[in-house]
């Protein structure tokens, strides 16, 4: 494809500036990561509300031509390697190219690039998806599943990755020293912990100060502030 107008997605949710990143997101842990980055960037974009209890939105074929796993975010670059545009979607992919695009929050070589690699897939492979467990049985439908062991497994699993994060946060404001995508990447899930799913006492994560702390600082910060925002209803 060399021109945006060659994307499906493009013809449901039309450019309003061609010349632009499209971001194709909702306001969910996932879909701020990729906001924060853009902010943070000081990127410019559209951003494009996608749905994901409607299925005329995310189930559509124009989503799917972009994202065949039917989740947010994703996104278009009209200005992608070899000036050609470019779709990516997982957050974890679309983080990795903002900042070798822009050279920003992930070192470009080095033992730096691979220490802050590898907090971004820990928290891909599992913080997010345990959190994302402990929110469905703690405040939305398995809540109702009367046998507590799915609960109590994920918050225990729930408490022992905080804990982890907790001890590499000793001594340090950001993961790996240098604020970074992992940091992009692990914060919007500790904010839905605390401010959505309302459970950091069942997680542990309420006696963890460095965790606590860490939470202020990255939600002090505008770009955070203004990623939070995108998307929303």
């Amino acid at each position: 494809m060399t021109a945006l107008s060659d994307f499906p997605i493009t013809r449901r949710w039309q450019p309003k500036r061609p010349d632009v990143i499209q971001l194709y997101t909702l306001n969910t842990p996932n879909g701020i990561k990729t906001s924060v980055m853009l902010e943070e960037c000081g990127l410019d974009y559209d951003a494009h509300r996608i749905s994901i209890s409607d299925p005329e939105d995310q189930f559509t074929p124009e989503f799917l031509s972009l994202n065949p796993n039917n989740k947010i975010p994703a996104m278009l670059d009209p200005n992608g390697p070899d000036g050609a545009p470019i779709g990516i979607f997982e957050t974890g992919a679309i983080l990795i190219y903002l900042g070798d695009k822009t050279g920003k929050f992930l070192p470009k070589s080095g033992a730096a690039r691979y220490h802050t690699l590898q907090w971004l897939m820990w928290q891909m492979g599992g913080l997010g998806p345990m959190f994302g467990q402990v929110g469905f049985f703690h405040r939305y439908k398995g809540k109702e599943i009367e046998d507590p062991r799915p609960r109590t497994r994920y918050y225990n699993e729930a408490r022992r990755l905080l804990g982890v994060l907790n001890k590499q946060l000793e001594g340090r404001d950001w993961i790996t020293g240098e604020y970074s995508i992992a940091d992009m990447a692990v914060g919007p899930w500790l904010r839905t912990v605390r401010v959505n799913y309302e459970a950091e006492a069942e997680t542990g994560m309420d006696g963890m100060a460095n965790v606590q702390a860490y939470l202020d600082r990255f939600l002090a910060r505008p770009a955070v502030q203004r990623g939070i925002l995108v998307g929303a209803a």
